[in-house]
């Protein structure tokens, strides 16, 4: 990763979330929040438990809706897009959930396959092609296509779910907690993957995430909240230097010595 600043201007967003409030019943889980993903980049959302990284990636792929505030894509408004407009702007992200969220009872080709069932209409044959090439891309071998999640180990499940969330093509893409419960060497791999697809496809990525290394090794910038609100956005080295005493604990604790140097 790069910490040094571009001599250039920063390209134009991918996303921007303006005053953005989410709520359920009568609690506020993010309140007023805004940033954005900046086109090409890999962004890290952090933040204590329970402060709203995921409803806040969740509200921002539009799978649970929020009360206040904007989502723009792409310069666009998403509130002010009609329902086919919407339908067809949502073709352009992906979504890895942390615990992959693989159809059970599909094999990895028809998981793969199960967007562009819904959303393409093309023929079974070319599916079944573009599958087997998601397939390659995440480095799974050929072997997987016919098997099933539960003969999957938990690094395999994450790529099989990454190659199911860039069925589409997308231009943004989200990752919940990407490296949850995966050891330190397939936690590597797996930054060093999402980091090459993003420079290979160019991918704008949103990663919620607690791993300090995927910090390091994978995101350009970093986002953090704290009770619904941003706490602070910057890279590594501005978060690493700011004084609010979570950002200081969290990267300087005893847990942080492998982000030093």
């Amino acid at each position: 990763m790069n910490d040094i600043a571009p001599a250039s201007p920063p390209s134009a967003p991918a996303m921007t979330v303006d005053d953005l409030a989410v709520s359920f019943g009568p609690v506020t889980v993010i309140d007023g929040l805004g940033f954005e993903l900046r086109s090409g980049e890999i962004l890290g959302l952090i933040g204590p438990s329970g402060s709203g990284k995921t409803v806040t990636m969740r509200a921002m792929a539009g799978l649970i809706p929020h009360q206040r505030g904007e989502i723009t894509v792409f310069g666009r408004p998403f509130s002010g897009l009609k329902p086919r407009e919407r339908e067809l702007l949502r073709r352009d992200w992906g979504v890895l959930f942390q615990q992959g969220a693989l159809f059970s009872s599909l094999n990895v080709l028809e998981n793969i396959e199960f967007p562009m069932r819904e959303h393409l209409d093309m023929s079974p044959r070319l599916r079944r092609d573009i599958a087997r090439m998601k397939i390659d891309l995440v480095g799974l071998p050929a072997s997987a296509a016919y098997t099933f999640p539960t003969e999957l180990s938990g690094g395999m499940i994450k790529r099989a779910a990454l190659a199911r969330a860039l069925a589409l093509d997308p231009k943004i893409l989200f990752l919940d907690e990407p490296t949850a419960g995966l050891d330190p060497i397939g936690a590597g791999k797996f930054d060093e993957l999402i980091v090459t697809l993003s420079n290979t496809l160019g991918l704008s990525v949103l990663m919620v995430t607690h791993d300090l290394d995927s910090l390091e090794t994978a995101c350009d910038r970093i986002v953090a909240l704290a009770d619904g609100k941003l706490l602070k956005a910057g890279t590594l080295s501005e978060m690493r230097a700011a004084s609010e005493p979570w950002l200081r604990e969290y990267f300087h604790g005893p847990r942080a010595h492998n982000t030093e140097g």
